[in-house]
C-alpha cells in the first residue's frame, strides 16, 4: 500500500471511530444529555461508549504522529503496518481484548518508531549529500 494510500485509509478510520464513538453514545446516555451542553459528565450505561472513546482518544494519539511523518514520505512498508494495526485496534478496544489489544497497539507504536527513524535518516542522508 503506498504512503498516500495508507494516509487517506488513516482518515477514514478516523471517520470510523468517530461513527462508532458517537452510535455508542447514543445507546449508552439519554437524549437529553446528547443534546445539552455536556457541563456535568454522564454516567453512560454499559461499558461500550467508554471504550469506544479510549479508542478513539488512543488512535488520534497516534493519529497526530503519523501524519506529521507522512510530511516526508520514505517508501517503507512502515506506514502499512501502522494502518493494519490500527484497523485492528477498534474492535479490540470494544470487545475488550485486553492482552492482545496491547500488542497490536505496541505493534503501531513501533511502526511509528520505525517511520520516523527513517524520516531522520532520509534528513540526514539529504544533509550528508548537500555538503
Amino acid at each position: 500500500m503506498s504512503e498516500l494510500a495508507c494516509l487517506e485509509a488513516s482518515v477514514l478510520l478516523w471517520v470510523v471511530h468517530v461513527v462508532c464513538q458517537a452510535g455508542a453514545a447514543q445507546s449508552a446516555l439519554s437524549l437529553p444529555y446528547l443534546v445539552s451542553s455536556r457541563d456535568k459528565p454522564a454516567a453512560p450505561r454499559g461499558p461500550i461508549y467508554g471504550r469506544a472513546t479510549r479508542a478513539l482518544a488512543n488512535y488520534v494519539e497516534n493519529f497526530i504522529a503519523f501524519v506529521a511523518y507522512r510530511s516526508a514520505p520514505t517508501g517503507r512498508i512502515w506506514p502499512t503496518v501502522w494502518i493494519a494495526a490500527r484497523i485492528v485496534c477498534p474492535p479490540l478496544y470494544l470487545f475488550n481484548v485486553i492482552f492482545f489489544r496491547s500488542i497490536v497497539w505496541g505493534v503501531s507504536l513501533i511502526a511509528i518508531w520505525r517511520c520516523w527513524r527513517g524520516w531522520f535518516g532520509a534528513e540526514r542522508r539529504t544533509e550528508q549529500a548537500r555538503e
